[in-house]
């Protein structure tokens, strides 16, 4: 039987997480490519010492996960689940897969390049005073010490007379009013 209410919006595609195999993404991109399934894995550089020596390596922002777009009644999940590279979708539900905000994908959407590497944000610089949005230091306000390769915010806070080095995302923080 049919809930009384109706869908204000038409049934479109949907984001979808999907939890990879070990080294599986770029098989996983390759196979969802193949059957025209739209992907999204965002990424950034991240400097690493090997062999004492400084290296970028490109990391996925997400490890061991991929966003796949998919329309929920386009019968896709068996083909999905079989999808050489995969491991599962993630679900919190047990009858269906969980859709994402799609505020959530768009907002990486936005902080990524054409190729899926994460910017920093344009508009801070170290110096700028800060307010955390988010997280266990919401509404705390502090100064960029600096900024990281891949795209975090390290400030400074004073805790209990103690400075504590702490490094955000720049989603989680907004440049502070100057009043």
């Amino acid at each position: 039987m049919h809930s009384a209410r109706a869908c204000p919006r038409p049934l479109t595609d949907h984001w979808y997480a999907a939890q990879l195999k070990p080294n599986g993404l770029a098989i996983a991109e390759r196979n969802l490519a193949r059957q025209g399934i739209e992907s999204f894995c965002p990424w950034q550089i991240e400097t690493a010492h090997r062999s004492q020596k400084l290296h970028n390596i490109r990391r996925p922002l997400f490890p061991g996960y991929i966003f796949v777009r998919v329309d929920p009644q386009a019968g896709l999940w068996r083909r999905l689940r079989n999808t050489r590279g995969l491991s599962r979708l993630v679900q919190t539900d047990p009858r269906a897969p969980t859709p994402l905000p799609d505020a959530l994908i768009d907002g990486l959407r936005q902080r990524c390049d054409a190729d899926g590497q994460l910017a920093a944000a344009p508009d801070l610089a170290p110096g700028d005073c800060i307010r955390v949005l988010s997280g266990p230091f919401a509404e705390f306000v502090a100064r960029i010490e600096r900024i990281t390769p891949d795209a975090r915010i390290r400030v400074l806070f004073d805790l209990m007379h103690r400075k504590v080095a702490v490094e955000l995302d720049a989603a989680q923080v907004r440049r502070a009013g100057t009043g």
